[in-house]
């Protein structure tokens, strides 16, 4: 069934750039109200005013999903301006090129597993009253390495997958709630996400390594979670190789592997 997301308050994590920007600029458009968080408040603020001239309402906090304390600051910060929640989602994410043998820092590994999955679980625990209350929807943007493991994206793909098993877990136990919850898994998107990617040595890359040109556009991906929201959709696999390779991995786990370590070569600027 699908919910007008009018008058909605949704809270959007890593919502200064990529997705969770588009998504912000896309929702306000919808009448939903918005609460934005991320590192950049510099950022944020442009989003916020973006959203502002386009008819919509949003505020912002600077929000680290790797700190506790953050998080439960943007979800109070929320509920003081707007009494309640109606849709969390979890957007907030880092990745990284590097295989595991070559890490020359491990602590790379906490790094996104603090903000990929911990960032999520944070965020979940102190929205979770609120979501109750409202029977609102949790989301978690993960993506396709959350289901098939992708060379050079190790810590990553253990981060993704966390969010899948802690997030599969959780709406079993929400079942009788009326809080419905939302996986996303989109494929490689345009975004800066691959810029800011940790290297072997723990540090931000500064350039995609990743040719850019067969992506999908984030106005496109945004779109897509936007419907799949409006649905209350178990999850959405984006794109045909991604839906594919779930449907075969059980079948010819071989392949699937071949094509992802295929995939990454080719896809290499």
């Amino acid at each position: 069934m699908k919910k007008s997301f009018k008058d909605k308050v949704i809270v959007i994590t890593g919502a200064s750039s990529g997705i969770g920007k588009e998504l912000a600029l896309q929702l306000c458009e919808k009448g939903a109200k918005l609460s934005l968080g991320a590192r950049s408040a510099e950022k944020l603020k442009e989003v916020c005013s973006e959203c502002e001239s386009r008819g919509g309402e949003a505020i912002y906090r600077k929000t680290d999903v790797s700190n506790i304390d953050d998080c439960k600051a943007l979800i109070d910060t929320t509920v003081e301006k707007y009494g309640r929640i109606d849709v969390l989602v979890n957007n907030a994410g880092i990745t990284m090129w590097a295989k595991f043998e070559e890490i020359e820092d491990l602590s790379v590994f906490e790094k996104i597993i603090r903000i990929n999955y911990l960032g999520s679980v944070y965020c979940t625990y102190y929205a979770l009253p609120y979501l109750k209350k409202s029977k609102g929807l949790i989301v978690g943007v993960s993506s396709l390495t959350g289901k098939n493991g992708v060379p050079t994206r190790t810590a990553y793909a253990a981060s993704k997958h966390a969010m899948a098993g802690f997030f599969d877990s959780l709406r079993i136990e929400l079942s009788d709630s009326g809080v419905d919850v939302t996986m996303i898994y989109p494929g490689f998107v345009s975004t800066d996400i691959r810029k800011n990617a940790l290297g072997k040595d723990g540090k931000p890359l500064g350039e995609s390594h990743i040719s850019e040109s067969g992506v999908m556009d984030v106005q496109t991906c945004a779109s897509q979670i936007i419907k799949a929201l409006e649905k209350r959709k178990r999850e959405l696999v984006m794109g045909l190789k991604g839906k594919l390779g779930i449907l075969l991995k059980p079948f010819f786990p071989s392949l699937i592997d071949k094509i992802a370590r295929k995939s990454i070569e080719k896809g290499k600027t």
